[in-house]
């Protein structure tokens, strides 16, 4: 096979280490609200009185109810649905969101047009509780890796990127790495 598609990813491997972000903040739709709080615990039936007892969480050092650490990533996202909207347009196989969708790795002029990608791992590093109201932002978009590879999806590249959670006071509660396979799909045979 022609390594041509290799070298369009050229660009983004020598990007490694550079801020994609712009500064900008990507806020997530709602603050943080008991009845999501719940609702988050309710499908694991998650029993820890931190997540709804004001008084045994300020008991323990909190200043009160916190959210789950692995609800941070959920809080940080935007509406991707609107009323009036379809977010999905096609039934294609390999047909992605129209709006902004939080897996859907960095656009890049650096990079290569691709038409399919999906997460293919996450990590969390928590550093600060949540409270009831805080609200969540993700910020900056930094590059840690860019791997060309071909894979039985299709021809593409595993790109690692770090974004801080912030809440509304500024505070880096998280980090996030997220590794993404953005890739154009082998043709059919």
């Amino acid at each position: 096979m022609d390594d041509d598609w290799k070298q369009a990813w050229q660009p983004l491997v020598e990007a490694v280490g550079q801020d994609f972000s712009e500064g900008k903040r990507y806020w997530g739709a709602d603050c943080v609200e008991k009845g999501g709080i719940r609702r988050f615990l309710e499908p694991l039936e998650f029993d820890c009185p931190l997540h709804y007892d004001d008084a045994i969480a300020r008991r323990h050092g909190y200043g009160g109810v916190i959210a789950p650490f692995s609800s941070y990533l959920s809080l940080t996202i935007p509406a991707i649905w609107r009323p009036g909207k379809s977010v999905f347009t096609s039934a294609e196989p390999h047909a992605q969101p129209e709006s902004d969708n939080p897996i859907a790795g960095i656009g890049t002029k650096l990079a290569p047009p691709t038409s399919g990608y999906f997460a293919t791992d996450l990590e969390i590093e928590y550093l600060k509780p949540v409270l009831l109201g805080d609200r969540l932002c993700r910020a900056g978009r930094k590059l840690l890796s860019c791997e060309p590879k071909e894979t039985k999806v299709g021809c593409g590249a595993f790109t690692c990127w770090e974004t801080e959670i912030r809440n509304q006071d500024d505070e880096i509660v998280a980090l996030l790495r997220l590794t993404v396979f953005s890739y154009n799909p082998h043709p059919e045979q």
